[in-house]
């Protein structure tokens, strides 16, 4: 075979070149066919590794979110610290940023910027290699309550980027919120009564303080309270019902059976404790911080006040006993009417007329008590000069004279407070001791009606808030209203000394309303002979104690309760939060990368 073949090949010499290229050419296809399954594994190894550090960048971001939600949960005053060159949290790059950095005890390698700044390392990642970064926009915190967060991962040079709006999570969470489901201990005056405690502690309680959902009630949205709910038959709740009873569900009282639950029966969730006092929103009427924490302040007012909103982005306070509209100082050392164009002349606000000023868009109106010891005669509100706080006896409209324990425009034995409460024929109902009576000439009571327009803001009382007739918006996706009283929140249902109701029947309130220390409740709720139809509350309600509306009999209103949804993902200006709260993300996007892998911006 062998010599055949050299044989062959001897035969055709002039052939052996081409044996050779086919020789060289097979080589050369097997090379690249070599080269290339090569090329395609590392290929396909790097894709694989490029494909897990996308997603880990991602990863990344998220962790990143989380650990900031962590931080403001552990602080909320956090908001306020985020890097002022950041362009994400400084657009302007203006000379007076919302955010600041954290002092050194602080530090916060997340808020790094550029190539030589800090990165935060994702914990547990391989080799910590995971890295994020975020910026902080609070522009609209004090506004609506809302933080957005632009964070951005890093995983291998690959680089991801998301923006997440944060809202506290707090009482406007829910339509209906209540620290304990039993009767007001001070507007009850039920001797039974008197010790607040929540059902499900093991102590008990005295069933008649309890206050229960009736076979009438329609509730439209979540539910929270922090005691146990007492439910009977009829009663259908639309929203999430949570209760802060450990073992979740609900308490039946007897010859009821159960209640509709749309979206399941109660469930547990943590309480949410009310803070002590509203005197926090006082601080935003400062006008000494106006570079700082108060950049624009709101109205402050003392005594007894009357606002109507009138439309047209305007509304009419009467408050006779004002002498400053700001403070200054913590605690105050001084008056401003530097805002009195914002917030009324003084002249104006103790006129029969009132001062017509416009609404304080995504802003604050506090109404103060009248200081019953003179702490400073330069900025104190107007005082009694003579007679004792016990008499209630009060100044005029005017100004300048007491007036009697008895006048022509009230009741005999009562004396109207310096805004004309109670009127005419009313006879104020009396809560607690006499001298806590209703209408107190010298108390921070806050007496609204009206349509508001012109934006979103936030009323407080140092002590009662009195709903005195419709409170409505001019429009429900611009317009927004809180509610705050430091004590009970009254809707107004005025009675003669026969319990002859002087309103007419049908009552609507849009806001977001809080009662700090006392309750949501409807004045005289059971008085008169028939029920007063139907009271509409398009918002939320938040009280500290369950206020009736209604009773069996059929006196008082009706529930029709509606949760406005706009809270979910904003509040009124400067709402009050729970003392412990943690954040919850309203909105997550991807967004195209803010820096490079480096570290700059794109």
């Amino acid at each position: 075979m062998i010599a055949l073949l050299r044989k062959r090949i001897g035969g055709r010499a002039n052939e052996s070149g081409i044996a050779m290229i086919m020789v060289i050419s097979v080589g050369a296809v097997m090379t690249l066919l070599i080269v290339a399954a090569v090329a395609l594994s590392l290929n396909t190894f790097k894709r694989s590794a490029t494909d897990d550090n996308w997603s880990a960048a991602l990863a990344a971001a998220y962790a990143g979110i989380e650990e900031y939600q962590s931080r403001l949960s552990e602080e909320p005053g956090y908001v306020k610290y985020g890097n002022p060159a950041s362009k994400f949290s400084n657009p302007t790059g203006s000379a007076s940023p919302k955010v600041q950095l954290p002092p050194a005890a602080k530090t916060n390698p997340a808020f790094g910027l550029g190539p030589t700044g800090t990165w935060a390392t994702v914990p547990g990642s391989i080799d910590d290699t995971a890295q994020f970064r975020y910026e902080v926009d609070n522009i609209n915190y004090a506004n609506t309550g809302t933080i957005r967060v632009r964070a951005t991962g890093r995983v291998g040079g690959q680089i991801r980027t998301l923006v997440a709006d944060l809202r506290q999570k707090g009482f406007i969470d829910f339509l209906y919120f209540t620290d304990f489901e039993m009767q007001d201990p001070v507007i009850s005056k039920d001797t039974n009564c008197q010790t607040a405690r929540y059902m499900w502690d093991g102590a008990g309680r005295n069933s008649t303080c309890v206050i229960q959902f009736a076979s009438s009630d329609t509730i439209g949205g979540p539910v929270h309270s922090n005691d146990t709910l007492v439910i009977c038959t009829g009663t259908r709740f639309k929203g999430i019902v949570t209760t802060g009873r450990p073992t979740g569900g609900y308490t039946k009282p007897g010859g009821c059976s159960d209640a509709t639950f749309d979206l399941g029966p109660p469930i547990y969730s943590p309480a949410l404790p009310m803070p002590a006092t509203n005197t926090q929103i006082q601080k935003e009427t400062r006008s000494d911080l106006t570079g700082g924490d108060v950049p624009r302040p709101g109205c402050l007012y003392t005594g007894p006040t009357e606002i109507t909103f009138i439309g047209g982005g305007q509304m009419v306070v009467k408050s006779p006993w004002t002498k400053f509209v700001n403070i200054e100082g913590d605690p105050v050392t001084a008056g401003s009417n530097a805002l009195s164009a914002q917030c009324g002349t003084i002249a104006a606000l103790k006129s029969t007329a009132g001062a017509t000023v416009p609404v304080p868009n995504n802003n604050v109106v506090y109404v103060q008590n009248i200081p019953l010891t003179v702490i400073n005669s330069a900025t104190d509100a107007e005082t009694i000069t003579s007679g004792t706080t016990s008499t209630k006896r009060c100044r005029s409209v005017a100004g300048t004279t007491l007036q009697s324990a008895a006048t022509s425009a009230a009741p005999t034995g009562y004396s109207q407070n310096v805004v004309g409460y109670p009127r005419n024929t009313e006879v104020p109902l009396v809560v607690g001791t006499a001298a806590d009576a209703s209408y107190g000439c010298r108390n921070g009571d806050v007496f609204i009606s009206g349509t508001l327009t012109g934006g979103a803001l936030t009323v407080a009382a140092q002590n009662y808030v009195y709903v005195t007739d419709d409170v409505k918006y001019g429009s429900s996706e611009t317009d927004m209203l809180g509610l705050i009283g430091q004590n009970a929140v009254w809707v107004y249902n005025p009675m003669t000394s026969g319990e002859v109701p002087l309103l007419g029947v049908n009552r609507r309130i849009d806001a977001a309303i809080l009662s700090v220390a006392h309750t949501f409740i409807v004045q005289n709720y059971n008085k008169g002979a028939n029920s007063r139809g139907m009271l509409t509350v398009n918002g939320a309600i938040s009280q500290k104690f369950r206020g009736p509306v209604a009773t069996t009999g059929g006196t008082g209103y009706g529930k029709n309760y509606v949760y406005d949804a706009r809270f979910r993902y904003m509040a009124p200006p400067k709402f009050l939060s729970p003392v412990t709260t943690t954040y919850g993300v309203n909105v997550w996007v991807e967004v195209a990368p803010a820096m490079r892998a480096d570290g700059s911006y794109r």
